[in-house]
């Protein structure tokens, strides 16, 4: 019975590492879906400027309360922002925790050289990266969530020298995004098949595509903001009015 209960009180058995493992590939996943469908929302700058106006409005749910909320505009980017945070903190349990680990490592990597080994420590540097840059972003939706639409948008990238950060933001993003969506499906052998190597391979193809495709329509994406922006400067600070609505005085917001 004492040898039972000293077995059961060992720390390797504690079910918290595999809890807090979920809890990090559930967060991972929330926030991959988010990204590609903010990429798609700003994206429709390109089909038209009304059209980005019209979905940023239906994101202020002025259809149910008659008026535009941008303050849910607010309340969902700081949601992002706690779960990111969260999942910052249970990726960096991984992490190197001082010069000696990182050193063994390295060397550890160096010897095995190992794709996935590799792609997990890209995983960290873009990770990172995007812990400051996306919170800076965040900071602006959830202080100024009445400044999304076309021309206010594109202030903000050109005329507010905001486009370095987007340019270095969707990079990471992209890169950081893919590879944890391949290594969720890798992790818990979602798309593998029988076949775990040609399973890898496959996986590997739709990573690159995933990547190439999303940094692509960001980058057309962005230079239509700094296009736009460009041609705006003069006017800066003007809100977007589409054709056949009357202009609005947003300073109570």
């Amino acid at each position: 019975m004492a040898r039972s209960s000293l077995t059961d009180a060992r720390p390797g058995n504690s079910r918290w590492p595999a809890r807090l493992d979920l809890l990090q590939s559930l967060s991972g996943l929330v926030l991959a879906l988010f990204l590609v469908a903010h990429m798609f929302f700003v994206a429709t700058i390109l089909i038209s400027h009304e059209l980005f106006y019209n979905v940023a409005r239906f994101f202020e749910a002025g259809w149910l309360f008659g008026e535009p909320q941008p303050v849910l505009v607010s309340m969902v980017a700081s949601g992002v922002t706690g779960l990111l945070v969260a999942h910052a903190w249970l990726a960096m349990r991984k992490f190197p925790g001082g010069f000696r680990q990182y050193r063994a490592f390295s060397a550890h990597r160096s010897r095995l050289r190992h794709g996935d080994t590799s792609l997990w420590w890209l995983q960290v540097v873009t990770g990172f990266a995007l812990f400051f840059l996306t919170t800076i972003h965040l900071y602006d939706m959830v202080s100024q969530p009445q400044l999304i639409g076309p021309y206010e948008s594109a202030d903000r990238v050109w005329t507010g020298g905001m486009w370095p950060i987007y340019l270095a933001l969707l990079f990471a993003a992209e890169v950081h995004g893919g590879i944890g969506l391949y290594r969720l499906a890798v992790k818990w052998g979602w798309f593998v098949g029988d076949d775990a190597n040609a399973g890898r391979r496959r996986l590997r193809h739709i990573r690159h595509a995933f990547s190439a495709f999303f940094i692509t329509l960001g980058l057309v994406t962005l230079l239509a903001y700094i296009d736009l922006g460009r041609a705006h400067a003069e006017l800066a600070g003007e809100r977007y009015v589409p054709p056949g609505h009357v202009a609005v005085d947003h300073g109570k917001h």
